[in-house]
């Protein structure tokens, strides 16, 4: 075992990222030791989703920001998909008003010649295009539909996420075609790095944002095949850690939006039928979801065993507390085939759901990146993305709920099901499809 003194001496010549990697796990590691301390009883309550919190903080945003929120500027629409986005896998909706207050301030940011600005005379941009259609279809009905002018815009950016947002955009809209997707596959392709993830341009590190774009990129254009999927897992994989978050990039901070452009990944390649799933369909990307991998009885035990072990951390030898769900245990690639050779999820959902509620939310309302950061509203529509992720990932299909055993803390957490090759409510993505097929 190693010395009080060698250990001292590691420390003194830590990097800086290690330090603020164990200041982290150290605070992580204090809320699940104080969880763990209390009677099960009282973990029920810690452990509930605060939706009316949540849904009065979203609230406010679209009624009102104060003014640090200028920086966000160029951003409006995405700060109208966050807040719409979160307030729909709440399963609520906002009043009349708020509807019509967010098409019309969505409609003033759409150029005459197609795409959407970061705000009312502001040049049109892939990403706020993409947040703004997620906006409106989100909100659903004729009203918000109809308002969407199908043009795109000319030029912009390049890289994996403008790719993403412009294929999905025009997936969603129903105007995808080859014109439009040709090149987008080699460009995705070159953008793959040695460790398996996606860079968001050639030569670049892998991201967890980026890796989500692209493979959801190229499941839209029926080239998902062409990436190296089982380098890309474990890259993924790995990025689930000791503090059962994921993180965005290797030797990063845990972070608790990449609950969602992590685990989305998951949801996305456990419906490829190279893995096992029924696959997405080729020409309107219908989503078929891969069956429950167990029997009920089997899920049962499986979940209790991995929740009690998630709520459990360790120490190591220096001290820092570790949990029994390292990298190296508990978010290596399982591949486990049951009786019926169908897949089981590819990362610890109990875990990540721990993380989320946690570590990422506050009592008051919002989400959270980590303790001892500030909640806000993109953080709040990627944890609960993130949760909703997990809690679906054992599901038959979408219209099937999941078992309880599924859901960490009381079933009244359960949120609403997610499409996730687009991120929004599968509820309103289908009622956006029948709406779009008809042009």
């Amino acid at each position: 075992m190693e010395g009080e003194g060698a250990a001292t001496e590691r420390q003194r010549r830590a990097t800086a990222s290690q330090v603020d990697q164990w200041a982290v796990q150290d605070h992580v590691f204090k809320i699940y030791g104080a969880f763990a301390s209390i009677p099960r009883s009282a973990q029920s309550v810690i452990l509930e989703l605060q939706r009316d919190k949540h849904v009065e903080y979203l609230t406010r945003g679209l009624q009102q920001l104060g003014p640090s929120f200028v920086v966000l500027d160029a951003n409006r629409p995405w700060l109208c998909y966050w807040i719409l986005h979160s307030i729909a896998l709440l399963g609520e909706s906002v009043d009349d008003e708020l509807e019509d207050n967010a098409i019309d301030f969505l409609s003033r940011c759409q150029d005459p010649n197609g795409g959407y600005g970061g705000g009312p005379g502001q040049m049109p941009h892939l990403a706020t295009t993409y947040a703004a259609v997620n906006s409106l279809v989100t909100l659903g009905g004729n009203k918000a539909l109809s308002s969407i002018n199908r043009w795109m815009h000319d030029a912009g950016e390049i890289d994996v996420r403008a790719c993403y947002t412009a294929i999905s955009v025009a997936s969603i809209l129903n105007i995808l075609d080859d014109e439009l997707a040709k090149g987008v596959g080699n460009y995705i392709l070159s953008c793959q790095t040695y460790e398996g993830g996606i860079a968001g341009e050639p030569g670049s590190e892998a991201h967890g944002g980026y890796t989500f774009c692209g493979l959801a990129a190229m499941i839209l254009i029926n080239q998902a095949n062409r990436l190296d999927l089982a380098s890309l897992i474990d890259w993924v994989a790995f990025r689930q850690g000791v503090e059962c978050g994921f993180q965005g990039r290797t030797n990063k901070l845990v972070d608790g939006c990449y609950s969602f452009w992590q685990g989305g990944v998951f949801a996305l390649l456990q419906r490829l039928p190279a893995f096992g799933g029924e696959g997405f369909g080729t020409s309107d990307v219908e989503v078929e979801w891969v069956s429950d991998s167990t029997s009920e009885g089997d899920d049962e035990d499986r979940d209790s065993s991995d929740d009690n072990e998630a709520l459990h951390p360790e120490q190591d030898q220096e001290g820092h507390q570790s949990s029994s769900h390292s990298p190296e245990s508990s978010t290596a690639v399982h591949i486990q085939h049951s009786r019926h050779n169908q897949l089981e999820p590819l990362f610890h959902t109990m875990a990540l759901q721990q993380y989320i509620v946690l570590c990422s939310q506050e009592q008051e309302g919002g989400f959270r990146d980590k303790p001892g950061k500030a909640r806000d509203y993109y953080h709040t529509c990627y944890c609960l993305s993130g949760l909703s992720v997990c809690q679906y990932s054992r599901s038959k299909n979408e219209n099937s709920p999941p078992l309880p055993t599924s859901v960490l803390g009381p079933y009244s957490n359960l949120l609403e099901p997610i499409h996730p090759l687009y991120n929004v409510v599968s509820r309103q993505y289908h009622d956006a499809q029948d709406f779009f097929s008809k042009y």
